[in-house]
C-alpha cells in the first residue's frame, strides 16, 4: 500500500501524550480544509520522535503531510464486543506556508514502522 498526502492549515496542535509502560508517545495535529460550504478537519497522529518534529510548526501554518492509514482491532476480553479503530499516522510533513504568506520547503521524517506503535503499547492502554 502506498502512502498518501493531505494538505491544509494547522488548526490545532495538542501536547504530546504518553501511554503504556514503555512510554509510547503520540501527538495530534488537526488540519483544516475549506470544502466549499463546510470546513473539513483532518486529525493526524505524530508518533515517537515525530512528536518533537511538530515543534517546528504552529497554528496557522499551511503544511502538506505524508501519512498512512492504520487499523486496529481491540477487544477487552473474549466476551466483550470487538472494536475497530482507524487512524492516520503522519510520516513526514512539508511546510507550504506559515499563515503570513511566506513559504518553505522543510521536510521532517517523523516515523518508523507502521507496527512500532502497537508493539510498544500495552494491550490495556491502547494508543487511540
Amino acid at each position: 500500500m502506498s502512502d498518501s498526502k493531505v494538505s491544509g492549515v494547522v488548526h490545532l496542535i495538542e501536547d504530546t501524550k504518553t501511554y503504556g509502560n514503555k512510554g509510547f508517545r503520540k501527538r495530534l495535529v488537526v488540519l483544516e480544509q475549506e470544502k466549499g460550504s463546510f470546513t473539513n478537519y483532518v486529525p493526524l497522529e505524530f508518533i515517537k520522535d515525530g512528536c518533537d518534529a511538530v515543534d517546528d510548526i504552529k497554528v496557522g501554518d499551511e503544511i502538506e503531510v505524508t501519512y498512512r492509514l492504520n487499523g486496529r482491532r481491540w477487544q477487552k476480553d473474549e466476551h466483550s464486543e470487538a472494536k475497530y479503530f482507524l487512524n492516520a499516522e503522519a510520516l513526514s510533513f512539508r511546510l507550504v506556508g506559515d499563515g503570513g504568506g511566506a513559504g518553505g520547503t522543510m521536510t521532517e521524517k517523523v516515523s518508523r514502522s507502521a507496527n512500532d506503535a502497537f508493539d510498544e503499547a500495552n494491550e490495556d492502554d491502547a494508543p487511540f
